[in-house]
């Protein structure tokens, strides 16, 4: 079995014992009792997975939640001088800034400062860092949407850029390396996809229809050289205008199953799929309520990387944060439970002058196929009071796109042996050597968009 694996065993759960070192930080005294477990010969394939893949985070985890008190409010102190503890408390109440016990201390989430200048405009006024509605890409986003429902459809020819290459302090002189980084797939939205150039030029390109498609880079390195990858493709976006769309006949039963540890269907979610549907037999109305519950109760919040989360749907149901990801997947938790088939796409918001990881969803209504909701940027809508975007981001998606993703939770075609940076997904890449699996901290990447232009 490959080690990424183990993490669909997480939901088996920890021993009492070492659950209770965990939830007060004792990490290194819960790794000591999971490494004595494991000696056991007769211990359960479920529960060993469990341990090895719990072991793996809380090796993680410190790295996630750095900042003592102190150094959280030193970060914000920074640009707001007169920021209180009383302020900085009724945060942490609220859910907007994570905690997690280390050796029985309050650490903090390292990115909860982001987290506030992105979604609490008070603060981020107070800290001169306020972003006006152009800067952020959102008025080209908006005159994108304006084109789609004038004319139908609108199409691009994007070309990308994206490199990645092994911190020197890692680097050996002769080491293997396995070296993964994502290209555009083939899927509806998008064709005549050409790579381009690759640097080192033996790098093996995926098949086109790979679930989560790569070029990959594998063999000793005598030196420490970046890996690049340029390719092009075609997207094309067309408008559905689902206030006036409803699902008839019967519905397919592909894409509706469980996938141990994140989109199950736990005794919670199906209470809020009967409360969120009762009295509702249309599965787009159905999957119209799950869309305007996630993104009018949930607030945006980056996250901790997603190795050391254990159930990141109901995670998202129960606190109302999450980032891109969380939201979509928890869309797609309860569109399956609730029998409408649900798919996971990601990879680059590729905008002419920015480019950043981004995930959504997919999900089938009989008759009309395949339609896509955008749980964060509806969300994000709402914070900026469009309610005409919001309602866009329910059935459709912007031009601006690059698909590279279409499961989560898949293997490469070359397969990563050793642990990976995002065993679910992967818009940055991936790099391992022959005996370790390197984390974000370990390698640096980018993502450039070369050129956008319309097609005609």
């Amino acid at each position: 079995m490959n080690i990424n694996e183990t993490l669909r065993y997480l939901n088996v759960g920890l021993p009492q014992d070492i659950l209770q070192h965990k939830a007060h930080g004792n990490f290194a005294e819960a790794i000591r009792l999971i490494d004595l477990r494991l000696q056991n010969e007769r211990l359960p394939k479920a529960l060993r997975c469990c341990l090895i893949a719990q072991r793996e985070i809380m090796l993680r985890l410190p790295g996630e939640y750095p900042l003592t008190r102190a150094d959280a409010l030193a970060m914000i102190r920074a640009d707001i001088p007169d920021f209180t503890e009383e302020e900085f408390d009724t945060l942490v109440d609220n859910g907007r800034i994570y905690w997690i016990y280390i050796n029985g201390e309050v650490h903090y989430f390292h990115r909860f400062y982001e987290t506030l200048l992105k979604t609490e405009q008070e603060i981020a006024i107070r800290a001169g860092k306020a972003k006006r509605e152009k800067a952020t890409g959102k008025g080209l986003i908006s005159e994108a949407i304006h084109t789609m429902k004038e004319q139908g459809s609108l199409t691009k020819r994007i070309r990308i850029r994206q490199t990645i290459r092994l911190r020197d302090e890692h680097f050996t002189p002769g080491m293997f390396l396995r070296v993964h980084l994502p290209v555009a797939a083939d899927c509806e939205q998008q064709s005549d996809i050409r790579v381009e150039k690759l640097w080192p030029e033996n790098g093996v390109v995926a098949p086109s229809d790979a679930l989560q498609r790569t070029v990959c880079w594998e063999g000793p390195v005598t030196e420490n050289q970046t890996f690049e990858v340029v390719y092009s493709y075609t997207h094309k976006a067309v408008y559905r205008d689902l206030s006036v769309m409803t699902g008839q006949g019967g519905q397919p039963t592909f894409c509706t199953e469980e996938q141990a540890p994140h989109i199950t269907f736990t005794p919670y979610i199906r209470e809020l799929v009967e409360a969120l549907t009762e009295g509702v037999t249309d599965p787009m109305e159905k999957a119209r309520r799950f869309y305007d519950f996630i993104t009018l109760n949930t607030k945006y919040s980056f996250q901790p990387e997603y190795f050391v989360l254990e159930n990141i749907s109901e995670g998202c149901a129960r606190n109302f944060t999450g980032d891109c990801g969380v939201l979509a997947l928890l869309f797609i938790t309860l569109c399956r439970c609730a029998g409408i088939p649900a798919q996971w796409q990601s990879g680059l918001c590729a905008e002419p002058n920015s480019c950043g990881s981004h995930d959504w969803a997919r999900f089938y209504v009989a008759p009309h196929g395949w339609l896509y909701a955008d749980p964060s940027f509806g969300g994000s809508a709402v914070r900026r009071n469009a309610e005409d975007e919001r309602l866009f981001y329910f059935g459709n998606l912007d031009p601006y796109r690059m698909v590279a993703n279409r499961a989560f939770q898949a293997p490469f075609t070359i397969d990563k042996q050793q642990w990976r940076a995002d065993p679910y997904d992967n818009q940055s890449g991936e790099m391992e050597s022959a005996d370790r699996g390197f984390s974000y901290d370990d390698f640096d990447f980018t993502k450039e968009t070369l050129s956008c232009e319309d097609v005609i």
